[in-house]
């Protein structure tokens, strides 16, 4: 009987062990993903009235890699300090005042995408599928920044649409085909990041 109940506390504490490691890993990972995204808003390009970055290339690897809720809290720290005052947005900016300028719709964006992405990545495998999971999610990020800057600056959808939309096509398809393409080799190995 000593035994056994020895038995069964070792598990229960081995259990807890693992739970608290898996923790410290997913926070690890969180907080990997939104040091990326800042320093892929340090590779600026700029252009008005919003800069070309390759912050969404981390939003979206970071989001197939981790899950929509953990994609989604490594844009929300990223965010969090950027409002707090650390330079982490393009340019080096930083402060609460960059979420009410032309770029706001895009940070915003950021967290939406991250899940839509998870969301869907995690659904099944495939690098078509991972596209149209990435493609759905960039689609998120865009739709809320052109929106933002149609409601906040433009006034005019179609101003609004190719100023926030169409200009970054390009670009963006780029960084699409590339994330999709890295996140495939990946998950042939590991679904998820190890934790």
């Amino acid at each position: 009987m000593e035994t056994v109940r020895k038995t069964f506390l070792l598990s229960v504490v081995d259990s807890l062990d693992s739970e608290k490691s898996s923790v410290i890993a997913q926070a690890v990972w969180i907080i990997f993903f939104a040091v990326l995204t800042a320093l892929g808003a340090q590779i600026a390009i700029p252009h008005v009235p919003v800069p070309y970055t390759l912050q969404t290339f981390f939003v979206l690897l970071g989001a197939a890699f981790l899950g929509g809720r953990n994609g989604a809290l490594s844009q929300i720290l990223y965010l969090a300090a950027g409002a707090v005052g650390a330079p982490v947005f393009a340019g080096g900016g930083s402060g609460f005042s960059l979420f009410s300028g032309a770029t706001g719709g895009y940070l915003i964006g950021f967290v939406l995408g991250a899940i839509t992405v998870g969301y869907l990545a995690g659904m099944r495998r495939g690098y078509l599928w991972t596209l149209f999971s990435m493609a759905v999610g960039l689609a998120v990020v865009f739709a809320c920044g052109t929106l933002f800057l149609y409601a906040g600056f433009m006034h005019s959808f179609s101003e609004a649409f190719v100023s926030g939309f169409l200009i970054f096509s390009w670009w963006d398809l780029l960084k699409l085909f590339a994330a999709a393409a890295m996140y495939n080799e990946f998950a042939k190995r590991y679904r998820k990041l190890p934790v």
